[in-house]
């Protein structure tokens, strides 16, 4: 009895540390971080040239760069972290490292206010680091405190967590912000500062849960040749091995790349509706937390379609609807149209993020019996996705002006996303 004790503790513990980080991937990178990046960053005759080391460059071209530079660096410093996570039993001691990186970085935001780009720039990068590796030290713990047949049940059940974590302090942050003479603030942009705060005071707080139940391991760690290059080889050998597997070779490529077009709109719905139809900064803030509400919907509603045709025809139907939805982007003009097109994007997020992760697994050839190699390939190509979808957003913009040519520019990834698919064969689970 104490056994199963201490068994749900470490669950629990480790599932709150989605409730603690996701608040920084809803508040900071989706809802209230980008809007008033580009409120700061605008002058008051309505100029969006910035002053970055010397480079003048649009405010959103520039934060579309600074989210490929991010994710190239954790594209290119994952493998390494993923050779440690596997060789030493100092996990936690990682985790807590980034998490801190993470999580200061968010605070360290509260000083920055459009006059200081650089700095407001590095802290984003660096939250966005911590984050982010932070995350790859923790999905290895899962292992440690579960058995392989509750795997999916303890994911879910984290992946709850954050989602009501981050609602929950995204609607904290919301009347902050609405009421912030009644909070003693002089403006909501003061009050906007304070909730960068929150987000990491938030993140470290909660965080101290899981590390305190987390088994610690004291194992001396030795940064040797071995450690450094074993994630890399291993993706290598993924990747030699998915070259002859033709189904799950298509997939990938098919992921790949309708990942740079949904990835990319999530990354920047927010800025979009900011800069392009000048809507309030509180109705965005609420319409994404609408969107959040509307995703668990989609996720739901897509699995029963593919558990009733299968995942390649809800695959399908996703990307035909994203191509409709940044094609409709193009021409919109108003609020109705945008809370509509955030509506569809709601229903679309929710049921393509679930529904991927799902299809991947079942692709993956029932003899391999440690797959960990296999997602941290498919966690590489999600960010690879990343960097080279928000850089083509803002080149294009950069290059045309507009941020509806990017959005309209992004149908192309989702086209030959598709296209791959058509050609990957499926099997149906359910009749």
């Amino acid at each position: 009895m104490l056994g199963q004790s201490q068994y749900s503790k470490k669950v629990n513990a480790w599932c709150m540390y989605d409730w603690a980080n996701s608040v920084y991937s809803l508040v900071i990178t989706t809802a209230i971080f980008p809007i008033f990046y580009n409120s700061v960053t605008t002058s008051a005759s309505g100029s969006d040239i910035v002053n970055f080391f010397g480079l003048e460059i649009v405010n959103s071209v520039l934060y579309s760069y600074s989210l490929s530079f991010s994710f190239l660096i954790l594209t290119i410093v994952q493998p390494i972290l993923s050779g440690i996570a596997d060789y030493s039993g100092n996990k936690k001691f990682f985790l807590r490292l980034f998490m801190y990186l993470g999580s200061f970085s968010c605070m360290f935001l509260y000083f920055f206010d459009g006059s200081n780009i650089e700095f407001g720039i590095i802290c984003y990068v660096l939250a966005s680091i911590g984050f982010t590796g932070s995350l790859v030290f923790y999905n290895a713990f899962l292992p440690e405190i579960s058995t392989p047949e509750n795997f999916d049940k303890i994911s879910a059940r984290g992946y709850s967590f954050g989602y009501v974590g981050s609602v929950i302090l995204l609607i904290i942050c919301l009347i902050l912000i609405q009421g912030f003479e009644f909070f003693g603030f002089e403006s909501s942009k003061e009050a906007t500062k304070f909730t960068f705060l929150l987000v990491g005071i938030w993140w470290i707080f909660f965080a101290q849960i899981t590390l305190y139940y987390l088994p610690e391991n004291t194992k001396k760690i030795i940064l040797n040749k071995t450690i450094l290059t074993y994630g890399a080889k291993e993706l290598i050998k993924v990747w030699n091995y998915i070259k002859g597997v033709k189904n799950l070779k298509l997939y990938l490529l098919s992921y790949f790349f309708y990942s740079m077009g949904v990835q990319t709109i999530m990354l920047v719905a927010s800025y979009f509706g900011d800069k392009e139809l000048n809507l309030d900064q509180n109705k965005l803030i609420f319409t994404i937390l609408i969107i959040q509400l509307i995703a668990i919907f989609g996720a739901y509603f897509f699995a029963y379609v593919s558990r009733l045709k299968g995942n390649k025809f809800s695959l399908i139907t996703m990307n035909l609807c994203w191509i409709i939805v940044c094609l409709t982007a193009y021409y919109t003009t108003n609020e109705t149209q945008f809370y509509i097109l955030a509506a569809a994007v709601g229903i679309l997020m929710g049921g393509i993020q679930s529904l991927s992760r799902s299809t991947f697994s079942k692709l993956i050839p029932k003899e391999i019996g440690d797959t960990a190699s296999f997602f941290n390939f498919y966690g590489i190509s999600y960010n690879i996705s990343v960097v080279i979808g928000t850089f083509s957003y803002g080149y294009i913009e950069q290059v045309t002006g507009s941020m509806r040519s990017s959005v309209l520019a992004l149908t192309l990834f989702f086209i030959i996303g598709l296209s791959f698919l058509i050609f990957t064969k499926i099997k149906k689970l359910f009749k």
